[in-house]
Parts: C-alpha cells; sequence; structure tokens
C-alpha cells in the first residue's frame, strides 16, 4: 500500500512563513503529478499548487508569488514553501499524488492525512 505522511504546520504570524513536506512511501513505482490542496472551515477544498514528475507547476491566483512547490523525485517528496502568510491562507492543508504502483503499474489518487496551519496574531 501507499501512504502520504505531511509534516510543517503549525501557528505563524501574518506575514511569516512555513514550509510543508508530504512525503509518499510504500509500493510505489513511480509518481506523477504531486498537489497541495486546502480546506477552510464551511469551505470546499480548493487547489493550492501542483508540480508535474518534470517540475512544471501551477499555482492558485491568490498564492501567486507567496507560495512555492517543488518536489524531490528521488525522495518521493513535495514541499510547499509559504512565505508572507495572511489570515486567510489558514485552513487544513493536503497533499494528492497520483501513483503508479510498483505491483500493476495502475494508476491511482492518494491523499494524505492534512496538516494544519493557522495565520494569526
Amino acid at each position: 500500500q501507499v501512504q502520504l505522511v505531511e509534516s510543517g504546520g503549525g501557528l505563524v504570524q501574518p506575514g511569516g512563513s512555513l514550509r510543508l513536506s508530504c512525503a509518499a512511501s510504500g509500493s510505489i513505482f513511480s509518481i506523477n503529478a504531486m498537489d497541495w490542496y486546502r480546506q477552510a472551515p464551511g469551505t470546499e477544498r480548493e487547489l493550492v499548487a501542483g508540480i508535474t514528475h518534470g517540475g512544471t507547476t501551477n499555482y492558485a491566483d491568490s498564492v501567486k508569488g507567496r507560495f512555492t512547490i517543488s518536489r524531490d523525485n528521488a525522495k518521493n517528496t513535495v514541499y510547499l514553501q509559504m512565505n508572507r502568510l495572511k489570515t486567510e491562507d489558514t485552513a487544513v492543508y493536503y497533499c494528492n499524488a497520483d501513483i503508479y504502483l510498483r505491483s500493476d503499474h495502475s494508476l491511482h489518487s492518494f491523499w494524505g492525512q492534512g496538516t494544519q496551519v493557522t495565520v494569526s496574531s
């Protein structure tokens, strides 16, 4: 089976920075796209940033210029560097990855358990 484990969330003041990590482990042949989503109370889960295996990135308009997504394919890990954080960035952040399984090379989408990011003074 496959697991995604996120880390790096916490409480930060407005204008501060945090770096999230998400490591995939298990029966992995290769990983296609890796994405970060977030969900604030009472809202829909939204895509924050995504990155392809080759490194092409995309961002939500609300985080462009402040957040940077990157990945280390050798470590099966994706990162989200969040700078100039705002109170409206407060949410649970989830990692998502499209993974080809080692067993049969089938493609499946996996989610992490989520990590809380709170931006408050």
